[in-house]
């Protein structure tokens, strides 16, 4: 074949990578892949058996872990936690380092292993995957090292129990273990069933690293095993997987107490303007959807492209599309690998034959091996926007597109999905691209790029992709807490009605406060406020569901409050604390009649304080320029959650509302706040405050009354974005299960106090609650 033909048919030759020694490794392990529990490999039985998806030929046997395994291996974990947690960061930043220089060593095993067992090309988990991975415990040696003096006032979870996926075997692995061990944790980590083997040889490289033993375990097997270990007795769960799963685990630690993180799946938008560069949007899009077949959370399965270039992008595309190349993974000449397993081929090609009579289906003209696993790229065109596969996750080598005329139209149509991942946005005009890439409702968005990551960007989703980012200082926040000593909540009661008692001449019947007015609840019943002497202080609205759904209403329409500047905000929490300054004296002798004692007055002053503090912070929390392997930049910024419910404490009725309602509205957020249950009154005179004091109709909602009585309805209402309870009430339990069916984010007391006097309760874990970070990676050049 001479030069000119190469060219002319772009044909490659094949380039096969041997499998002899990844294969030898097994064999001289027992050909099984099992537990590794205390720095020891545990017995390994042939319960299942991993194959090979580009052949369908066994590579091993698999233990499935019993239950009473895995608490072993958390016993060995929790035992290995408190020693591991005293060592110095520099201790442990050597641990770090140490299985990164192997990581590098071993790296041609591991990425061998990777595709054999996942069925990615070589190529991807040779140049990507791994070098990572690498990458990961080189940066989190760091985080160890600085741990000290960067994060004083935090400490270990203590341990962690992991549960990743078959798509990123090794590298989800490396996005747990890394920061986990890095702050002082320990963990058991459960691989997917269909890929364990990198975590063996993982756990190998622990062991040559000298790990103390019970640092890192892992447990092999299927969901059982997995739902063993969210049983068992560990700090935290990390899950990366399906939505659907996430969702059972949620209900499943709901009142556990257990920290939890969810990265779950996703249905990315790509956007493409008619002013971009459409070959390099092409070549962009082939690796945001054919990438590891398709079988990537944060996939760019939904074109969205300008119909003035659909016509011409989609021939393109084609032309493109019939240029990949399908094979033997191993071959490093092969674009598109095979698909994980046939469980999950009948999974795709079930979907397309389904969905896809809606469309219009063109499969690439690949040439399919003759065994394996293997699907071929597919573009579906002509689908409606509310379409099945418009929707649905299908996980697989599979691009739906749609049109759009406006920017505003493709902001519409991108954030038309209940997840919001990820995102990509192609335009030659950048002012553009970062006007429309805050309006995305997604934690990560590439700009005229796709399938960036690094470790010093936090990476996550928000809406039913889960909460919690991974990397970054954002990702530390997972695996650790604020070192506080933990006091139970004692309970409040109302004060009782008196024998006998006598009512003012004019009746003082607070109303709740909803969308900026005063408004009577639509149960129409009240309850008394008495005084410790038995004094008749008024009456407090009792709020039900529809209270609940109007205030929520009001909330989601303020969304203006998002858009306003920190500025504004700063200047609007001044002047309520202004306000409440003026009318001091008042509010201390209320909360003194409420509560029958004498510290009204420091109520009253902390309360303006804080004020003052989240106004301060309004226009000071700042993003971070992430320091990436890119010439360009990865901004994380600071985005409001969106509609906050929160349950006020009991003991501080003014100073607990202030110091929940302040850091979320200085952060753009709107809240339906829950007053504190038997001194409801500071409340209710508050909002006489906030209607002199510029805030907004909407911004903020009061509602009266038992927590329990409506705490189900706001917690499990789906355009509620996020609940905190920090009520006297035992609430956590069953707002964390209720938080599921949107997958919310929780922040819950489990029934411990707070000093809301105390520097405890004010500053950035505030402020971090009420913030979702957003990475917009920018590269630049031509």
């Amino acid at each position: 074949m001479t030069v000119k033909e190469i060219f002319d048919s772009m044909d490659y030759g094949p380039a096969p990578e041997s499998a002899a020694e990844a294969m030898a490794w097994i064999a001289a392990r027992g050909g099984i892949a099992g537990n590794y529990v205390g720095g020891k490999w545990g017995p390994l039985r042939e319960d299942m058996v991993l194959s090979n998806p580009a052949t369908g030929e066994r590579l091993a046997g698999l233990t499935r872990s019993t239950p009473d395994e895995v608490n072993v291996a958390v016993a060995a974990a929790r035992k290995a936690q408190p020693s591991w947690a005293k060592l110095t960061g520099h201790q442990r930043a050597r641990y770090l380092y140490a299985i990164a220089r192997l990581v590098q060593k071993h790296s041609r095993l591991l990425a061998v292993i990777e595709t054999l067992d996942n069925g990615k090309p070589i190529r991807e988990s040779r140049d990507i995957d791994v070098p990572l991975v690498a990458r990961h415990f080189y940066y989190h040696a760091g985080m160890a090292q600085l741990m000290g003096s960067e994060l004083p006032d935090r400490e270990a979870l203590g341990v962690c129990g992991q549960i990743i996926p078959w798509n990123f075997p090794l590298l989800m692995l490396s996005w747990k273990i890394a920061p986990a061990i890095a702050m002082g944790n320990t963990v058991v980590l459960k691989p997917a069933e269909y890929t364990s083997l990198s975590a063996m040889v993982f756990a190998e490289i622990c062991s040559e690293a000298g790990l103390p033993p019970g640092v890192v375990n892992f447990v092999t097997g299927e969901g059982s095993t997995g739902a063993a270990l969210v049983a068992s007795e560990v700090d935290k769960i990390a899950f990366t997987g399906s939505t659907e799963v996430g969702r059972i685990i949620r209900r499943a630690t709901a009142g556990s107490g257990k920290s939890l993180t969810l990265e779950l799946g996703g249905k990315s938008p790509y956007i493409v303007f008619d002013d971009a560069d459409i070959d390099s949007a092409i070549e962009g899009l082939v690796d945001a959807i054919w990438f590891n077949q398709g079988q990537v959370c944060c996939a760019g399965s939904r074109l969205i492209v300008q119909e003035s270039i659909a016509d011409r992008f989609h021939t393109k595309l084609k032309a493109r599309m019939a240029t990949l190349r399908m094979g033997d993974p191993l071959d490093k000449s092969i674009d598109i690998g095979a698909i994980v397993d046939p469980v999950q081929l009948e999974t795709i090609t079930r979907m397309v034959a389904e969905g896809g009579k809606d469309g219009e289906v063109y499969h690439a003209p690949c040439k399919l091996p003759d065994q394996g696993s293997y699907y071929p790229p597919t573009l579906i065109t002509g689908l409606d926007p509310a379409a099945r596969l418009m929707q649905e996750e299908i996980f697989g080598p599979v691009l739906v597109s749609t049109t759009f005329r406006t920017p505003a139209e493709a902001v519409e149509l991108a954030n038309n999905t209940r997840y919001g991942l990820a995102a990509s946005v192609w335009s030659e005009n950048i002012n553009l691209a970062l006007d429309v890439a805050p309006k995305l409702a997604a934690g990560v968005v590439w700009v005229n790029g796709t399938n960036m990551f690094d470790a010093a960007a936090g990476f996550g989703g928000v809406r039913e992709s889960g909460f919690g980012r991974e990397g970054g200082w954002e990702g530390l926040l997972a695996y650790t807490r604020p070192v506080r000593k933990a006091r139970a909540l004692k309970p409040i009661a109302p004060f009782p009605a008196p024998a006998s008692a006598t009512g003012p001449d004019l009746d003082r019947t607070a109303k709740l406060f909803i969308g900026g007015k005063q408004a009577r609840p639509d149960g129409g019943y009240s309850r008394a406020v008495w005084a410790k002497s038995g004094k008749l202080l008024g009456h407090a609205g009792i709020a039900n569901r529809k209270d609940v759904r109007n205030a929520v209403e009001a909330a989601r329409a303020a969304s203006g409050w998002a858009r306003a500047t920190a500025h504004l905000r700063a200047q609007i929490l001044f002047y309520i604390g202004e306000n409440l300054s003026a009318r001091a004296d008042e509010f201390a002798a209320r909360i003194d009649a409420m509560m029958g004692g004498r510290h009204g007055a420091r109520e009253v002053a902390a309360s303006i304080d804080r004020l003052f503090t989240y106004a301060a912070w309004a226009d000071k929390y700042d993003g971070a320029a992430k320091p990436v392997p890119l010439r360009g930049t990865a901004l994380a910024m600071n985005e409001p959650v969106g509609v906050i419910g929160a349950f006020c404490p009991d003991e501080a009725p003014l100073l607990g509302l202030v110091s929940l309602m302040a850091p979320a509205i200085a952060m753009g957020n709107r809240v339906v706040l829950a007053a504190s249950h038997p001194f409801p009154l500071a409340a209710t005179d508050f909002y006489q405050v906030l209607e002199t004091s510029d805030v907004p109709a909407g911004v903020v909602n009061i509602l009266t009354g038992p927590h329990d009585d409506f705490a189900k309805a706001l917690a499990g209402h789906l355009d509620v974005d996020a609940i905190w309870s920090q009520s006297g009430a035992d609430l956590s339990a069953m707002i964390e299960a209720e938080s599921a069916g949107n997958l919310k984010r929780t922040w819950v007391n489990n029934g411990l106090a707070r000093d809301w006097f105390g520097a405890e309760s004010e500053g950035r874990e505030f402020l971090q609650h009420a913030t979702e970070v957003k990475t917009t990676w920018i590269p630049f050049g031509e």
